[in-house]
């Protein structure tokens, strides 16, 4: 939501004297809650503050503005060692307590223990047993058991438009070709994946594919066209399931492209790729005609000269200039590309799996995979991974975002060797002796029934079958 905001000013920065002016108006705009959908507003302190902050952090804006980890998160800094030492006893006598009887007791033991007030909050104590994988356990032998839609007004003027910088805002698409290629499973018509750059025209890359269109061939096209020409500040594509996937979406998010989707059936928005596919139908495609025995790989190797040697190094008809010299002479605002390894990380998607205890596994797409023991106590994990890639799946921290291990499919015959590893600890240990004898609340409440000086309300019953008045019944 932040980067939202201070996004157009990154992608598209304001001559110089107008910076003010620019978040001023951003300040004045109505904006919508990302979580309640209400109308909110920013203070210009809050917006310029963001700007400046994103501008800082050049390779990476969005992670600029995210919310900042306390230094003290899990932390009970209102909890002394005394309180730690009790409950820490406490649950190593009577671990199927819940969280509340813990408490009860422990502000029941307070009463004689001085050193233990004040007495921690219900919510205070839960966060230290869940930091600690202190679970409740039970007594009894019991098993455990979006579609967004947006409707727009058609009563606005639709006009040409070009960013102003070298890289504000790159184009992609997808273009089924005319013409079938063969492969070891017959002859198929391939795809292209194509990704332009908005002001200069020019082919960042392009790109054939057989099957369908999905995510997959997105994420590894935009990949290589990032590395070639760099980051750009806002992409634009149709509302296709592949454009729109978890794995492209939210890859461009910590990549720090802002995505701009097309309105439905409004090609014409995206218009400058659909005219780079008239250029490849009409001149690749038309000197490819005669070849025979048309393969994906030569195709792919004809297309990329093509584009190199001829696209890219023609004068455009609209520009005036050859894309290639209209990108070189700028101005920019490309950022550095990322290495594979990290663009191939960041594109992928972001889930919530339940953990289950017996093995320490999560299921994802039908196959189970182990969760290192040191985060045995985590109930709910954050895992990152791309749909057709399982091989590469990695645990993060769902705070911060940052990848903590990566995660291996679940070897059942390695498991049947017997062979299993030390438990690492949680949290560090605290050498205490179990609590013994009548709990505190239990003793509390027997001292106020003796203070009482009434006997006990019940008869007690005789091994003969008899009462005390020695009556039979």
């Amino acid at each position: 939501m932040r980067f939202s905001v201070v996004g157009r000013l990154l992608a598209a920065p304001p001559p110089a004297g107008e910076l003010r002016a620019e978040i001023e108006k951003l300040a004045a705009q109505e904006w919508r809650h990302p979580i309640t959908g209400a109308p909110i507003h920013f203070s210009f302190s809050s917006v310029e503050r963001w700007y400046y902050q994103s501008l800082r952090q050049r390779n990476d804006p969005v992670g600029a503005l995210r919310r900042k980890v306390r230094s003290n998160a899990g932390q009970q800094i209102a909890m002394s060692d005394a309180v730690r030492q009790a409950l820490l006893a406490q649950y190593a006598a009577h671990k199927s307590w819940s969280i509340q009887l813990h408490r009860d007791n422990l502000a029941a033991l307070a009463e004689t223990q001085r050193e233990l007030q004040p007495i921690p909050s219900y919510t205070t104590i839960r966060r230290f047993f869940k930091a600690n994988g202190l679970e409740k356990r039970r007594r009894l032998r019991q098993t455990e058991g979006a579609k967004r839609t947006e409707a727009r007004l058609l009563d606005r003027e639709v006009r040409s438009y070009e960013a102003q910088y070298v890289g504000q805002l790159f184009h992609w698409d997808g273009h089924k070709g005319s013409r079938k290629v063969l492969t070891q499973r017959g002859w198929e018509t391939p795809l292209l994946i194509g990704v332009d750059d908005d002001r200069s025209r020019l082919a960042c890359h392009l790109q054939w594919y057989v099957g369908d269109e999905r995510a997959e061939i997105i994420a590894h096209c935009l990949s290589q066209a990032f590395q070639k020409r760099g980051l750009p500040g806002q992409a634009m594509s149709d509302e296709g399931s592949a454009m729109t996937a978890a794995e492209v979406v939210q890859g461009l998010s910590r990549l720090g492209v802002l995505h701009k989707p097309t309105l439905p059936y409004s090609p014409n928005v995206n218009g400058k790729i659909e005219n780079l596919w008239s250029q490849v139908e009409g001149r690749l495609m038309a000197m490819l005609e005669d070849v025979q025995d048309l393969t994906l790989e030569f195709l792919n190797e004809a297309t990329q000269a093509w584009v190199e040697f001829e696209y890219n190094r023609k004068v455009h008809e609209e520009t005036g200039e050859a894309p290639i010299v209209r990108f070189l002479a700028g101005p920019s605002v490309l950022r550095p590309s990322p290495d594979s390894a990290a663009l191939r990380l960041a594109f992928t998607k972001t889930e919530r799996r339940t953990q289950r205890k017996s093995d320490g596994t999560i299921v994802i797409a039908g196959q189970r995979f182990e969760i290192p023991n040191r985060y045995r106590h985590f109930t709910q994990v954050e895992v990152r991974y791309a749909s057709w890639d399982l091989t590469q799946v990695h645990l993060v921290d769902d705070r911060s975002g940052q990848v903590l291990c990566r995660l291996f499919p679940q070897d059942k015959a390695a498991n049947a060797s017997g062979l299993r590893r030390a438990l690492e600890p949680i949290a560090p240990k605290l050498t205490v002796p179990p609590a013994t004898g009548t709990p505190p609340l239990l003793a509390k409440l027997l001292n106020q029934q003796a203070e009482s000086g009434l006997p006990p309300a019940y008869l007690p019953k005789d091994d003969d079958g008899k009462d005390d008045d020695g009556d039979n019944g």
